[in-house]
């Protein structure tokens, strides 16, 4: 009886613990995730690269107010501010929590913007994309955001993917819509340069 018993405490210990490791495994898809400071994902006409200090000038030059109207950020007002974001972003892509990367133009380097894919280690990561105001109407957004979509259905175990926007801005909703995205969430909120924003929330499958 006692063998019983005690064979039965073992299995109970072994179920908790695959459990406990599909657990895990569920709450940080992003482990086995290749070095994301030296990534370079490449499309027909862009180069994503991994964001860094050579690009801090071009990013505090074009993160303007036109360009922020309808996001969080706010533009900064001083270079030390990009360098500290800059930083940071640099830190998440280390930890592997974030993917920030800036967008250049294949054919010369030019610098075009910034594009993200935050929250690795959840199961909704969540895009960030900004593109600079000359070189809006090429549909760069959407060629960068579909590129990191499918490095994340390759390196990612997520559920689904959140793209957030602003109801009036057309032209980025038209990014996750490309991509047969269904919104989920509608909401009001405050931009960082004090505008109300009416906020919706996309979800893209797989």
């Amino acid at each position: 009886m006692s063998e019983i018993v005690a064979l039965s405490a073992i299995f109970a210990l072994l179920l908790f613990h695959s459990i406990a490791l599909y657990l895990s495994s569920r709450e940080t898809p992003a482990t086995m995730l290749p070095d994301l400071t030296t990534l370079t994902i490449e499309t027909k006409r862009l180069v994503l690269k991994p964001i860094s200090a050579a690009y801090t000038d071009a990013i505090f030059t074009e993160f303007t107010s036109e360009v922020a109207t309808y996001m969080y950020p706010r533009p900064a007002e001083k270079r030390i501010e990009t360098e500290a974001f800059v930083a940071a972003a640099q830190e998440e892509n280390e930890e592997g929590s974030s993917l920030i990367m800036v967008i250049t133009q294949r054919e010369t380097g030019d610098f075009l913007g910034c594009v993200g894919l935050h929250k690795l280690t959840q199961t909704r990561p969540e895009f960030g994309i900004w593109v600079k105001q000359s070189a809006h109407m090429h549909g760069y957004g959407r060629e960068a955001v579909r590129a990191l979509k499918q490095w994340a259905d390759r390196h990612l175990d997520y559920e689904y993917l959140i793209y957030p926007v602003d109801s009036r801005n057309i032209a980025s909703r038209k990014i996750p819509e490309s991509l047969g995205a269904c919104i989920i969430s509608q909401y009001d909120d405050r931009g960082g340069m004090g505008q109300d924003l009416t906020l919706i929330k996309y979800r893209i499958d797989r």
